[in-house]
């Protein structure tokens, strides 16, 4: 369709703003010039949320859709050459749809993909949409899908890995494989062992235990990895039962400030 001043639209609803750009080609930074830019913006939003409704299936709100294109149109209105192309519409459209597609591809994922491994994901989901039409009814195989979309099979799988990639479940998901019709997938995941903290420091003062005396050696032997009582130790090393505790204490502080001093 031909507009009154002879700008070509792709719809027939489309606003003719064609003396708003001119004008806002001309006009300095200023209040005049935003006040265009708000105009122009303000004919062409219905356009841009007809576009972001089109995605609205693949789990984003439409309000942030909405925001997105609303994002892509200001682009386009900064970057419209008139002189350049003469159908605003023609050079919208695309820079609204490329805004949208960086928003799924770079905030949606809920792991982080290489952009090759996406490229392969929507080529695969392509394809088996494509295949899945025709006769026969199959779900197609690895090899089918590579030779209907040009790649190979490690890079098909790398897409379909990818599949899974995009939405992330719950931790209250329930897991379906545990035969536990209770259970959670979080219930799948294991704790922290607390022991591995003892391994930890069991190993960060070895060095210090081998610079005690025999004696102290000993009874943070018979204490701590023979678990006896101070009153047992006392009495195979022929001690008073304060005298094992006065050394086990002064000895731990002596390994605690070695241990400390390493770390530091």
């Amino acid at each position: 369709m031909i507009s009154p001043a002879g700008t070509t639209r792709i719809h027939d609803a489309g606003p003719d703003t064609s003396e708003a750009f001119r004008r806002l080609a001309a006009a300095p930074h200023g209040p005049e010039r935003e006040r265009l830019l708000q105009e122009i913006a303000a004919a062409w939003l219905p356009m841009a949320h007809r576009i972001a409704r089109g995605y609205r299936e693949r789990g984003e709100s439409l309000d942030d859709l909405e925001q997105v294109a609303a994002l892509g149109l200001t682009k386009a209105i900064n970057r419209f050459d008139p002189s350049l192309c003469k159908a605003f519409e023609s050079y919208a459209v695309p820079t609204i749809k490329g805004e949208l597609r960086r928003h799924f591809r770079d905030f949606m994922w809920s792991v982080h993909v290489p952009r090759r491994v996406q490229e392969l994901r929507n080529q695969v989901r392509r394809a088996r949409q494509e295949l899945a039409q025709q006769p026969g009814g199959e779900a197609p195989t690895a090899a089918r899908i590579a030779a209907h979309c040009g790649l190979t099979e490690e890079e098909v799988r790398q897409g379909e890995a990818a599949l899974g990639s995009f939405a992330a479940l719950s931790l209250d998901a329930p897991a379906l494989t545990t035969g536990d019709e209770g259970a959670s997938l979080g219930d799948l995941f294991g704790e922290q062992e607390a022991a591995f903290d003892l391994v930890a420091d069991r190993e960060a003062v070895k060095p210090c235990l081998r610079g005690l005396p025999t004696r102290e050696r000993r009874i943070l032997y018979l204490r701590f990895f023979e678990d006896m009582t101070q009153a047992r130790i006392a009495e195979e090393l022929g001690v008073s039962q304060m005298h094992v505790s006065r050394l086990i204490t002064r000895t731990c502080a002596r390994l605690r400030r070695q241990v400390l001093a390493q770390a530091a």
